[in-house]
């Protein structure tokens, strides 16, 4: 029976929309495939790792018939990447295989029943829904990603705090040394909802959402999420602990602050960040009025030492940090200054960007 003719890479978009999130090692062998549903033309690509779920739709079905399958996601892929550009490609199924047919090319892979394809049980009802357009919450992604946790045992930092309140969408990340805020305004006004979103989640959802104004609907539920946007469902479980209170790590009220390029700071902790090692990431700053010299040294008495000028007239103040934590905010900012502001050497520095209140981003000092 032939499931799919049509052009190679129309198959090939959805099948990468999907293929993100399915693991090669899996407890279960079946999740390494993906589920292939028919219903005449309408035909649904859909894969899991239990956790997450990702649907998508292509009107790419040969004839009417209904049926449903599964076959090994990467494989798949991978013959559909070999192929030549802007050739046919059909999909056909007979005795528990599947024929990938392009030209003189013939593949044929194993399947495994549908029947037996674990799907995601959506939640019977959702408490809210919030709708915004891709590229905001792409953009909240974007701006705090990098300081969520990795396999920390508070689980509950491996993943994004989302915050909706009224008009503002919010969202936190922390691992408990750093923390990183962003919050965007909405034309319409929600109840509060607070859920925190898992890693790998956010990761696939920066990877699938676009930069555009098209709509993201979220559905949130006790213990789920749901995002429909374009021809794409993401159905999610959220991760259950109480997140810290970000509004009170975020320090107020600091009188030492000074604005900075934010490319030079960012290639002068690189030059510093060169003596450091794998198991230190210490560099040292000094800041006085006039001034910032940073440094650091390694095991091998090896010392790096670089100063900038700085419209500053504050506290003499001798600081550490991780500069892995500098690096990773400056590099993913794209502002030309950002806005230091300290308390003493043994308080978190809270770098903003000038005139913006929107970002924050609060690093722990570390002994030197």
């Amino acid at each position: 029976m032939q499931l799919v003719k049509t052009h190679r890479d129309t198959l090939l978009r959805p099948l990468q929309v999907v293929s993100g999130i399915v693991e090669r090692r899996h407890t279960l062998p079946i999740l390494a495939n993906i589920l292939i549903r028919k219903d005449g033309e309408r035909v649904s690509f859909l894969s899991t790792d239990i956790e997450v779920q990702i649907t998508t739709h292509a009107n790419v079905g040969s004839g009417s018939d209904i049926a449903a399958t599964t076959v090994a996601a990467r494989k798949l892929l991978d013959i559909l990447r070999a192929l030549p550009d802007g050739d046919d490609v059909a999909l056909s199924l007979a005795n528990k295989r599947m024929t990938v047919q392009s030209g003189k090319s013939r593949f044929a892979l194993q399947t495994l029943a549908a029947e037996e394809f674990p799907t995601v049980a959506q939640a019977e009802q959702y408490s809210a829904t919030v709708t915004l357009p891709q590229k905001t919450l792409k953009h909240l992604f974007n701006m705090v990603h990098f300081a969520m946790a990795q396999q920390d045992i508070r689980y509950y930092l491996n993943g994004l705090l989302l915050v909706v309140d009224g008009k503002n969408v919010i969202a936190v990340a922390t691992d408990g040394h750093r923390l990183a805020f962003c919050q965007v305004e909405v034309d319409e006004e929600f109840p509060r909802q607070e859920v925190i979103i898992p890693r790998k989640t956010i990761i696939e959802l920066q990877r699938l959402l676009e930069e555009s104004d098209e709509p993201v609907q979220l559905d949130i539920a006790g213990n789920q999420v749901r995002l429909t946007f374009a021809d794409i469902e993401l159905v999610s479980k959220l991760v259950e602990g109480k997140f810290p209170d970000y509004t009170r790590v975020i320090p107020k009220g600091y009188k030492n602050d000074f604005t900075i390029d934010r490319d030079r700071l960012l290639r002068s902790l690189q030059r510093a960040a060169i003596m450091t090692s794998d198991k230190f990431k210490g560099v040292r700053c000094v800041i006085s009025p006039g001034s910032m010299k940073i440094s650091s040294t390694n095991a091998d008495q090896e010392e790096a030492v670089d100063e900038l000028e700085i419209d500053y007239g504050g506290d003499s103040i001798d600081i550490g940090f991780n500069v892995s934590y500098l690096l990773d905010v400056l590099n993913n900012l794209k502002c030309d200054n950002v806005n230091i502001a300290l308390g003493d050497a043994n308080s978190s520095a809270l770098i903003t960007i000038p005139d913006n209140a929107d970002f924050k981003y609060v690093v722990m000092p570390m002994r030197i």
